[in-house]
């Protein structure tokens, strides 16, 4: 009976040693985010307008509406506006706390730390980019390179678009906002096949230059359609990486605000179609509360959680959403 128990002993022993070694031969793969914001589109406009790409992401993972506006009639309450939005997202929490309630004259709060910020301070090797028509978007509502707002950097810059009037001089209805997301989405691309960076953020505007202009209807619609073309340029960049790269992309797909219900040129106000957003994700890793009309504020935590970032208590603690992914 002795060498019977010692035999077993033994094997399990084997069975760990060699559990162990499997574990080192395949290591977990590294994770990486992108999260893309495609400004001013409703939910009942992306659910009825053709955007394969979007539902190529969305069948990998899932859809869901979500909302932006925080709590109504409380301190946290967010107008739907374009600025508060990327705020709310970027820091996980509310206008009381970020301090940015509109699109212009910002004083944001570096107090409530954005995700790039905390990625650094956690790990300052992380890989990180930003994709976007405006400089504000990075020198003034995130704070690179200030004191005061924790002077870190990003690796990737493609932004300054507007400012470029050579190379895309004003056209009527803002059509050369298009051509500038078409790059800011090639150049997104391009970063991620040959860099893979581990976090990024692309924003794509024209959608909410043809909602304000046009409101809603074909030229709206079609709009929309050329986003979910510019996505899929950033969606196939992923797949491409994943196929050559031992590499875990999550990618989120998202809207700032929705619109008014009357003639959807307008928003910031509390309806709920302005309130009413959506998120795209291929993660499927989902908790039973991406179906249960997620917050805006819930993307912060969602992507620290896939990253494998603990965030810091004195951050953590102020923040405003909680992870949809387990």
């Amino acid at each position: 009976m002795l060498n019977f128990w010692r035999c077993i002993t033994a094997l399990i022993w084997l069975v760990l040693i060699w559990l162990h070694g499997a574990a080192q031969a395949e290591p977990r793969p590294s994770p990486k985010v992108v999260f893309v914001i495609v400004d001013g589109i409703p939910a009942d406009v992306i659910e009825r307008v053709a955007t394969p790409h979007l539902d190529a992401i969305a069948t990998v993972g899932a859809y869901a509406r979500a909302q932006m506006g925080g709590p109504v009639g409380e301190p946290g309450e967010t107008p739907t506006v374009s600025a508060p939005g990327y705020m709310s997202l970027v820091t996980g929490t509310w206008a009381d706390k970020h301090n940015v309630y509109e699109n212009y004259n910002l004083s944001p709060n570096y107090d409530y730390w954005n995700i790039f910020r905390v990625a650094k301070a956690v790990n300052s090797a992380m890989k990180i980019g930003i994709f976007s028509t405006w400089t504000d978007n990075r020198t003034v509502l995130l704070g690179e390179g200030q004191p005061g707002a924790g002077d870190w950097r990003f690796d990737y810059v493609a932004d300054g678009f507007e400012e470029d009037e050579e190379r895309f001089p004003p056209q009527p209805s803002d059509k050369h906002i298009a051509v500038i997301d078409r790059v800011v989405s090639e150049e997104a691309a391009s970063a991620i096949v040959e860099q893979g960076p581990d976090l990024s953020w692309v924003y794509l505007q024209h959608t909410d230059d043809v909602g304000h202009e046009q409101g809603d209807g074909e030229a709206f619609d079609a709009a929309v359609m050329e986003m979910d073309v510019n996505v899929g340029r950033i969606w196939r960049a992923v797949k491409a990486r994943q196929a050559n790269l031992s590499e875990d992309w999550l990618v989120i797909v998202t809207t700032d605000h929705g619109r008014d219900a009357l003639t959807g040129r307008d928003h910031g106000g509390h309806s709920e179609r302005e309130r009413t957003i959506w998120i795209a994700t291929n993660s499927h890793r989902l908790t039973p509360g991406f179906d249960e009309m997620p917050e805006i504020v819930d993307i912060y935590p969602s992507i620290a959680t896939h990253l494998g970032i603990t965030i810091p208590e004195q951050v953590a603690r102020h923040l405003d959403g909680a992870s949809f992914i387990q």
